[in-house]
């Protein structure tokens, strides 16, 4: 890993039909081997599915789920002496969403439904109503970070 400057952010284009640069991001988490019509077609056909199941805008839907799935801390191990501790720390914003979009697609294809999209679109659902896999992963990692609070003056 150099040493010598930070890698740069890469630019990336909103989606097409929300322009919203969030959707775009959840699209390329999404992607496989680089078929992002695959991709597309996945996360629009789930949204046109709780546009449906709903009747509601999805894009409000969407954004509420990542929100609720969102951390606002986690544990980071740490060597003190030999030892290694679980510290609590807040998440940096971007890691937040990054992981509250990882969370939701991994709860998405664990799920039992058949296609990609129905599984998707009640991963989204559940999510915005603060149920689901992926808001249980929130909730456990808050409850790890609270049991190991004592270790918080380790932070650094």
């Amino acid at each position: 890993m150099s040493r010598r400057h930070k890698a740069e952010k890469r630019e990336i284009n909103p989606d097409p039909k929300f322009s919203d640069l969030v959707v775009s991001k959840f699209m390329n988490s999404i992607m496989f081997q680089g078929k992002k019509s695959v991709a597309e077609n996945i996360v629009y056909g789930a949204f046109d599915r709780i546009q449906t199941k709903g009747k509601t805008d999805p894009l409000p839907v969407f954004h509420s789920a990542l929100e609720n799935v969102m951390p606002a801390v986690e544990v980071r191990s740490r060597r003190v002496g030999g030892a290694t501790y679980q510290v609590p720390v807040e998440v940096r914003t971007e890691r937040r969403q990054a992981l509250a979009i990882r969370w939701i697609i991994t709860a998405a294809r664990a799920r039992n439904e058949n296609t990609m999209e129905e599984r998707l679109s009640a991963e989204l659902m559940d999510a915005a109503n603060n149920r689901g896999t992926a808001v249980k992963k929130r909730e456990d990692t808050h409850k790890m970070a609270e049991a190991n609070r004592a270790f918080s003056h380790y932070r650094w």
